[in-house]
C-alpha cells in the first residue's frame, strides 16, 4: 500500500540533512526542506549566514517578515540592532555565524492581506529543525555559542532552559557528543518591545560582553579552512 503520508507528517528534518558536506551543502539542502508544515506557508528556508568555522555562534529564534522575504538571517529592525549591539560589545561580525533554531517563518494574519504577526514556534516545530541547527554546529564548530532568547536556549539546552536566570552567564553543556560553551541573552526583538529600551539595550550589549570577554580569553581567531564555507 502507498503511503499518503506528506514528508512533513513526521515533523523532523532528518530526512533533508546531508550526511557530508559543508555550509553550501547544508544551504542548498535545506532549501527544499519539509521537515515540518511550517514550509507550506513561508516564502523560503532561511538558513544561517557565515563562514565556517567561526569563533561565535549567534542563535535566534526563527526569522521574521523581512528575513523571510530577503532569505537571509537578522537583516530586519532586530538584525540592525543586533549588528549594533555586537559592535558596542567588541564582537567582530565577521566571526561570527548567525543562525535561528527554526529556520521557516511562522505568523498569523488577523484578515487576508494583512500584515504578518510573528507567532512564536511550538517546541515540536523547533525539535524538527533541530538537525539542522546540530549539522551547522559541526560544520562550524564555534568556539562559543551565543543563545539570543528562550527559543534558541531550549533548542540547545532543553525546555527547562529559562532566559532569565542564565542571561550573561558562561554556561558549560554537553550538545550533541560535544562540550560547548555558551552565553544566554535576550533576543534583540525583545529589546525593539521593551518599555524601557534604552536600559533592555544596554543590558543585551553587557550580555554581549560577556561573549566577547570569553573569546578574548580563547586568543586569537583561528584561520578558516579552505572550502568549507
Amino acid at each position: 500500500m502507498v503511503s499518503t503520508k506528506a514528508p512533513e507528517d513526521a515533523c523532523t528534518a532528518e530526512p533533508f540533512v546531508p550526511e557530508r558536506g559543508g555550509l553550501a551543502a547544508l544551504r542548498r539542502a535545506a532549501a527544499d526542506c519539509r521537515g515540518c508544515p511550517l514550509h507550506r506557508d513561508a516564502t523560503q528556508t532561511v538558513f544561517g549566514a557565515g563562514s565556517a568555522p567561526a569563533r561565535v555562534m549567534l542563535v535566534g529564534e526563527q526569522p521574521g517578515d523581512q528575513e523571510d522575504r530577503q532569505g537571509e538571517p537578522f537583516v530586519g529592525p532586530a538584525g540592525k540592532l543586533l549588528d549594533r549591539a555586537l559592535a558596542e560589545a567588541g564582537l567582530d561580525p565577521a566571526d561570527a555565524y548567525v543562525t535561528n533554531a527554526v529556520k521557516h517563518f511562522k505568523f498569523t494574519r488577523a484578515e487576508p492581506r494583512k500584515r504578518r504577526i510573528h507567532k512564536a514556534p511550538s517546541l515540536r516545530e523547533t525539535t524538527a529543525c533541530g538537525p539542522w541547527l546540530a549539522a551547522e554546529l559541526a560544520v562550524v564548530e564555534p568556539e562559543l555559542i551565543v543563545l539570543l532568547g528562550a527559543t534558541a536556549g531550549k533548542a540547545l539546552l532543553g525546555s527547562s532552559f529559562r532566559v532569565t536566570e542564565t542571561r550573561g552567564t558562561v554556561l558549560e553543556r554537553e550538545i550533541h557528543g560535544r562540550q560547548r560553551r555558551l552565553v544566554p541573552t535576550v533576543h534583540p526583538s525583545a529589546v525593539l518591545r521593551a518599555e524601557d529600551r534604552e536600559g533592555a539595550y544596554r543590558g543585551l550589549v553587557a550580555d554581549l560582553g560577556v561573549a566577547a570577554r570569553v573569546l578574548g580569553e580563547n586568543g586569537p581567531a583561528h584561520a578558516s579552512a579552505p572550502g568549507t564555507a
